[in-house]
């Protein structure tokens, strides 16, 4: 019984040796070596890059997982991952010096998009995925779909701004006829505030996005139930999806 138990002991310990070695597999990241670096992302319209250490876990893992997955709908957008190590033979310890990534600043993200010479840096907050998908939508223009986002009504949205005056009327009304369809109540409940929004707009003017953010995210960090602050982010992710619209018309 006791070598049994010394066995399986063993035959764990060289499992995770073997897990180890191997690296988690990532839905829809693909990792990137010094050696074909430049080749993969210059292929690609945008490429979302996160900087990190050998064989990251943790929280902000998860979300990046998170990020990876969604990615997949989208055919324009690359999420890769460089490990880097600063033992041994220093893998990938170029590329940390070559865009200025330091060990205790990990996760690094940075956005690669066609056109521009140097990447965009994500600031944020590495614990939200939905933050990391706000930064890409915002600096692309790519749709990835934030939780009560609807692609229908996000292109609504775009004709929306780019219509002037009472077509902005016409547009608002192509956006009820549609709501008329959705089935769901979580559908039903964004296609609401995508409209009350629009009608706020029309009202108020564009400035009211802008406010209305500042207005919600104040509320949403208080003090209020956690159901509440879920319906406060479900907003915060519609209002997100007006103000990149409004800014890709500016």
């Amino acid at each position: 019984m006791a070598d049994m138990r010394e066995f399986v002991i063993v035959a764990l310990a060289i499992l995770g040796c073997i897990c180890l070695v191997q690296g988690e597999i990532v839905k829809g990241s693909v990792p990137l070596n010094s050696g074909v670096f430049d080749k993969i992302i210059s292929k690609h319209k945008v490429a979302l890059v996160k900087f990190d250490e050998t064989y990251p876990y943790g929280e902000k893992q998860d979300e990046f997982k998170k990020v990876a997955e969604a990615s997949t709908s989208q055919p324009d957008l690359l999420i890769a991952e460089v490990q880097t190590a600063d033992y041994g033979d220093k893998d990938n310890a170029d590329l940390a010096e070559k865009f200025g990534v330091k060990k205790e600043n990990h996760p690094v993200y940075k956005l690669f998009i066609q056109g521009r010479d140097d990447p965009v840096d994500y600031k944020g907050n590495s614990k939200n995925a939905d933050d990391i998908k706000k930064f890409i939508m915002k600096e692309s223009g790519l749709w990835l779909g934030l939780p009560a986002c609807l692609e229908e009504f996000d292109k609504i949205v775009k004709d929306f701004f780019a219509a002037n005056g009472n077509k902005r009327n016409d547009i608002l009304a192509k956006a009820e006829e549609v709501a008329k369809s959705f089935t769901t109540e979580d559908q039903k409940t964004s296609a609401e505030i995508y409209i009350k929004t629009m009608k706020k707009i029309i009202e108020k003017g564009d400035n009211f996005i802008e406010s209305e953010i500042t207005r919600v995210e104040k509320l949403r960090d208080g003090k209020v139930s956690d159901r509440k602050k879920e319906q406060l982010g479900s907003r915060l992710n519609i209002l997100t999806s007006f103000q990149m619209s409004l800014k890709d018309e500016l």
